[in-house]
């Protein structure tokens, strides 16, 4: 089995051509032909991935967010492609194609969360996130605390609402779209990276707002994406990366 025939499998279920324009997703780094020892899923591709990969005998990452995104005008030897080039692995990237994708993110945010009922909206751009509804209502209180508990995650959020049933959900930055899915006639939104001046709007029109992080919204793909790639794939080894830098204190 070559990368070439995983990078097939992931554009069958998750269609490359969708990305949105701005996004690069895809084959980044190294030979299609090269032959898989091992894949390394993860949300980014670190230098701890990296780590991870040498140490499991890997030569493929599958990550989420593209390990190169804007261009490159030096690889260096300070630079993770350099690295990666050097070691010989190679790297697919499936980033908002796989944020809108049937199984992708947005639908294992919703399932996390215990939202029901969930269908797909396209925003102005065409992306598509999700709308779906809690089996029974909650208080924002309540849905920030399962929010927390469910993805292990720390969460901000503005809300008085004492019954939350409908709920929008776009993993990642999603701040941008709060007076879009507000026309939806919703009673929370969880999404993040939120500003400060979202967090007001969100009060003034009386929607809860719940910022859960990015990492928080998006590393609950890694272990289904790399289920998928156990199943395509029974004979190779895929492991999980769940590393992030990011640290929180009071």
């Amino acid at each position: 089995m070559k990368v070439k025939d995983v990078y097939s499998m992931l554009d069958e279920k998750f269609n490359f051509s969708s990305a949105l324009p701005y996004d690069n997703p895809g084959h980044l780094v190294g030979s299609m032909n090269d032959e898989v020892k091992g894949i390394v899923v993860c949300l980014d591709c670190t230098e701890e991935a990296v780590d991870q990969a040498i140490a499991d005998g890997a030569n493929l990452i599958v990550s989420h967010h593209p390990v190169i995104f804007d261009g490159l005008k030096s690889v260096t030897d300070e630079s993770i492609v350099y690295r990666l080039i050097r070691a010989g692995i190679s790297v697919i990237s499936v980033h908002t194609n796989l944020d809108q994708a049937d199984g992708g993110v947005n639908d294992a945010l919703c399932q996390k969360v215990g939202l029901k009922n969930v269908e797909k909206v396209a925003d102005h751009e065409g992306f598509l996130y999700r709308i779906g509804e809690l089996e029974e209502p909650l208080t924002a209180d309540g849905f920030a605390e399962r929010i927390a508990e469910s993805l292990d995650y720390p969460v901000k959020y503005v809300g008085t609402n004492t019954h939350i049933k409908r709920v929008a959900v776009c993993s990642g930055s999603g701040g941008s779209m709060l007076c879009e899915v507000a026309e939806q006639g919703i009673d929370a939104y969880l999404t993040a990276d939120i500003k400060h001046d979202v967090f007001m709007d969100a009060h003034a029109l009386g929607i809860a707002l719940f910022d859960a992080g990015h990492f928080g919204t998006e590393d609950i793909v890694v272990a289904p994406l790399a289920e998928e790639l156990k199943k395509a794939f029974p004979e190779t080894e895929v492991f999980e990366n769940h590393f992030s830098p990011i640290k929180f204190t009071r």
